[in-house]
């Protein structure tokens, strides 16, 4: 095998891992619609966290009632700040970055964890407009 050959596959197996990282499920994640995303959190009505991850920016096109904005940029950081007894549901506008944060937290020991599928783009739900305090 020549060079450039040997620099295509092992550029094949970057790009592989990279979308199979991207796209794979979580362990444990519960991947919910709009409508079990909000019959979940009625039954955890006292009890849950909800963690919009998107960032404060983005919070301009609303946000679901009760969430805590902690973006995934933060995540990492501001892991204390969750309680790990309590189920934590995450959202993002599309799903992608809250599947993401289901790893984060995943690796640092929560294990009830469901985010919702599609997003905002997928919530039917109420929303909350930002005013200057944000979510």
């Amino acid at each position: 095998m020549d060079s450039t050959m040997i620099f295509n596959i092992v550029a094949l197996g970057f790009i592989v891992f990279f979308f199979y990282s991207r796209f794979a499920g979580v362990k444990g994640l519960r991947n919910l619609s709009s409508e079990q995303f909000q019959e979940a959190m009625a039954v955890d009505k006292d009890k849950h966290v909800l963690i919009d991850v998107r960032e404060p920016g983005e919070l301009k096109q609303g946000y679901i009632p009760g969430a805590v904005n902690m973006p995934l940029s933060t995540m990492n950081r501001r892991l204390a700040e969750i309680p790990k007894d309590r189920p934590v549901y995450l959202y993002c506008r599309s799903g992608m970055r809250s599947k993401q944060a289901a790893r984060i937290l995943r690796r640092n020991g929560f294990s009830e964890l469901s985010h919702l599928k599609g997003g905002m783009m997928a919530w039917k739900g109420s929303v909350t407009q930002q005013s200057s305090g944000g979510a």
